[in-house]
């Protein structure tokens, strides 16, 4: 299946912490070449670059958001036992660019993806507060604390389904676009964070095999220049997204 000029897809972004930059330069390249995302899902990083779009902001605005605000301007260090950081303040950033509203207020259909750590349950959230949902999504367990939403206990949706596929089909979506940012090399470890971001890292990259096939049409581009924490690659991973759609456009 092709990716065409006025064609209106359904648009899957996976997660992969700062390779999800790349996210915003294949949003650029959609809309340069009229390409509407008519329902997103997100996991991860994804979700939150999902959750900006859906609620209206483009792609110029998303890389404003993001290059200016560092690690340190959206986790902070708590005392508590099941995570020594918190995400609250990327929370408070999603709440501040959609208004504190709720997924039955996006401007287009918006699912999120994360898992229940005492089940091992894929939870797909489509309703209720979109803030607290892209903390679940993206909180990696051991580093965040996870995020009780209801009966769940929620962490990173890449344990799960890093590309978020199903909810678009559940949603009806016609050309299913898949976004996998696995294509990457781990980090030679440092630190108890490097290791944990490695575990994870590879915890997704064996899901993503499997999950690409449910896809019309994949982005996967080679990645393996980058890293998943360096927040200095921001730019540059914009660009490699932004050239990798236009290739795929241009087929």
């Amino acid at each position: 299946m092709k990716l065409k000029t006025n064609s209106e897809i359904g648009l899957a972004l996976g997660g992969g912490a700062v390779l999800g930059a790349v996210h915003i330069g294949i949003l650029k390249a959609f809309e340069e070449d009229n390409i509407k995302v008519k329902c997103i899902a997100g996991t991860s990083i994804g979700s939150f670059i999902a959750a900006l779009f859906a609620f209206g902001h483009n792609s110029q605005k998303i890389e404003e958001i993001v290059l200016n605000h560092g690690w340190l301007d959206i986790s902070s260090v708590t005392l508590n036992k099941m995570g020594f950081l918190s995400n609250d303040k990327l929370g408070h950033l999603i709440s501040a660019n959609t208004n504190n509203r709720s997924f039955k207020d996006a401007d287009i259909p918006l699912a999120i993806v994360a898992c229940d750590i005492v089940t091992g349950e894929k939870i797909v959230l489509t309703a209720g507060n979109v803030s607290e949902a892209v903390m679940a999504s993206t909180c990696i367990p051991g580093i965040f604390k996870p995020i009780e939403i209801g009966d769940n206990i929620l962490v990173d949706g890449g344990i799960v389904e890093n590309i978020p596929i199903s909810p678009l089909k559940d949603f009806g979506c016609g050309i299913i676009v898949g976004v996998d940012l696995t294509h990457v090399k781990n980090i030679q470890p440092k630190n108890m964070i490097d290791v944990l971001m490695n575990t994870h890292n590879i915890t997704q990259k064996n899901a993503a095999q499997f999950q690409v096939d449910h896809a019309d049409i994949v982005i996967a581009p080679d990645l393996s220049s980058f890293n998943i924490v360096d927040t200095g690659q921001i730019p540059s991973l914009i660009e490699v997204g932004y050239k990798h759609a236009k290739m795929i456009i241009s087929k």
